[in-house]
């Protein structure tokens, strides 16, 4: 693989989880800012920034945010003043800063801007599989999708020199199965972090009618500049080999085609995409010397469907006819068969392994807090607890089968608001103290101003405890939040999980299950885990 200037001199080599290689060259590429919310897989990006003695000796900001909208708007802000930022979240987490993202597109940046979302397919740890290289064709920016750890540290230099030079937000997308992995990344010399320098060009950024029509035409006329730099960009290659059959592998998938390749000596051609826009040429070129193309890309058949066409081209192979599975991610056996191995009777699990389903740990405080809710709800004919995302969403399990829903960060207030609406009482929703602060607010003023017939359950563990134990934003100011947005005081009510103090957690709970109107009640007790830890460290 080729390398850039930069990386050709004073070499070192570690051994790196794909995020952190993502991290460290963020680091080396001279940021002054990452900008995140913790969500797997992408946690490690902006944790290995915060433990980094780099990042301490230059005062790169890596403080955790509230919810990953605002880890963009604050990004956007560095890029304005001149200097580079790195955002960093999981796939579902753009669907919360599509906002921004979508408009930073036509406002364009100033100091380089780059975007990491950590997609998660066959769902190891989030809601779906949902593939963001949708959103960079949606916003027409430019997307990146290593294939390696070595390629992620590379790329992402690579995509803060690219913002700066095309003035947009670059994208690089990486998987599960690259972020959580090890290997050995050369890495280059460091860059010092750019000169506070604001744009000039402020009608980009003031996004009324009359300028955003002109950023509109602007993003639509650089479309084939960005089109010609995937044309000649080092990261789309075509590797030789024989026969009349070809592979098109997109980012990882490159990875396993290559070790089927080389495992079963197939020396099938393949052409490695890695930078998008798709550039035009090179696929017309190196689909043309073969009868048959199988397109192997991780998520969505994105880019099948575009080189299939509407009515289908069966020289095209792939996740759309069967040739793939259409979900899950992709594997080195599974690509093997579609590209004609004869795979023997595959390996069986042997049955004395057990699959072990997810559980809250032993001491967790929601185990005394679903043990409480449970009972308080005991006398109603119809039990519904409204769920959200994080380590208590396991109360929807046995024993506790507590939770009725859990469909999106801050979810649990807003449903079990329109429930009241609906008519349903009591109406109780349980969300985590970080999960509150990212997008449980906004819902709990909703109900606040309608006088919501409403309980509030904040489970306030002090951390953000399903992706390591993280900061929580709003740690030690969950009742001064909710006083400021109009709960009354009299039903701000605090509890402590424990088994000692049942009886007196039931007779609150039933308090305000009872009461018409909005009341909250915040059951404050560490993670275990983090006690634990905390332990250690003294």
């Amino acid at each position: 693989m080729q390398r850039t200037g930069c990386l050709q001199d004073n070499m070192n080599k570690q051994i790196l989880l794909g995020a952190e290689a993502v991290a460290q060259a963020a680091l080396d590429a001279g940021i002054s800012g990452v900008y995140a919310y913790p969500g797997t897989p992408s946690t490690e990006i902006a944790q290995f920034i915060q433990q980094s003695a780099q990042a301490r000796e230059s005062g790169v900001h890596s403080k955790w945010c509230v919810n990953e909208k605002t880890a963009y708007e604050a990004a956007l802000g560095i890029s304005y003043a001149g200097k580079r930022a790195l955002v960093s979240m999981k796939h579902v987490g753009l669907n919360v800063a599509a906002d921004p993202f979508m408009n930073s597109a036509i406002t364009g940046v100033h100091g380089g801007l780059v975007l990491v979302v950590a997609d998660d397919p066959s769902m190891h740890s989030s809601q779906n599989e949902q593939d963001s290289r949708f959103y960079g064709k949606f916003a027409m920016i430019p997307v990146l999708e290593p294939s390696t750890q070595q390629e992620s540290y590379e790329i992402v230099r690579y995509a803060f020199d690219l913002s700066e030079e095309v003035k947009l937000p670059v994208m690089v997308r990486i998987p599960t199965r690259l972020s959580h992995s090890r290997s050995v990344v050369e890495t280059g010399e460091a860059l010092p972090q750019r000169q506070l320098a604001p744009t000039q060009e402020r009608n980009r950024w003031i996004l009324l009618p009359v300028n955003a029509r002109k950023g509109y035409t602007r993003l639509l006329e650089m479309q084939s500049q960005l089109i010609t730099r995937s044309e000649f960009s080092r990261f789309n290659r075509e590797i030789p080999g024989s026969g009349d059959k070809g592979v098109i592998a997109f980012g990882i998938a490159y990875n396993y085609v290559m070790e089927v390749n080389r495992a079963y000596s197939l020396d099938l051609p393949v052409l490695k995409l890695s930078h998008y826009p798709l550039p035009e040429r090179k696929i017309s070129e190196f689909t043309g010397k073969y009868s048959e193309i199988l397109i192997a890309e991780e998520g969505y058949p994105l880019y099948e469907e575009l080189l299939k066409g509407f009515f289908g081209n069966r020289k095209f192979r792939g996740r759309l006819d069967g040739a793939l599975p259409r979900t899950g991610e992709l594997s080195p056996t599974i690509l093997a068969a579609a590209m004609g191995v004869e795979l023997g009777d595959a390996r069986s699990i042997p049955g004395i392994v057990e699959p072990r389903p997810p559980m809250l740990c032993q001491g967790c405080s929601h185990r005394d807090l679903f043990d409480a809710i449970l009972q308080a709800l005991a006398p109603y004919p119809e039990r519904h607890l409204f769920g959200d995302i994080g380590c208590y969403t396991l109360g929807a399990l046995s024993p506790y089968n507590a939770i009725s829903s859990c469909v999106d960060m801050g979810a649990s207030i807003t449903m079990a608001k329109g429930a009241a609406d609906a008519g349903l009482f009591p109406a109780v929703a349980v969300i985590g103290d970080s999960t509150f602060t990212h997008s449980g607010i906004t819902g709990l003023l909703d109900a606040v101003n309608d006088q919501s017939a409403l309980t509030v359950i904040i489970s306030d563990n002090g951390t953000t405890a399903m992706t390591g134990g993280q900061e929580s934003s709003g740690y030690g100011k969950y009742g001064a939040i909710c006083r400021g947005i109009g709960v009354e005081e009299s039903h701000i009510r605090e509890i402590v999980p424990l088994k000692r103090n049942f009886e007196e957690n039931v007779k609150v709970l039933k308090e305000e299950f009872e009461y018409a109107g909005v009341s909250v009640i915040i059951s404050r007790r560490e993670c275990v885990q983090t006690a634990v830890k905390s332990r250690k460290h003294e």
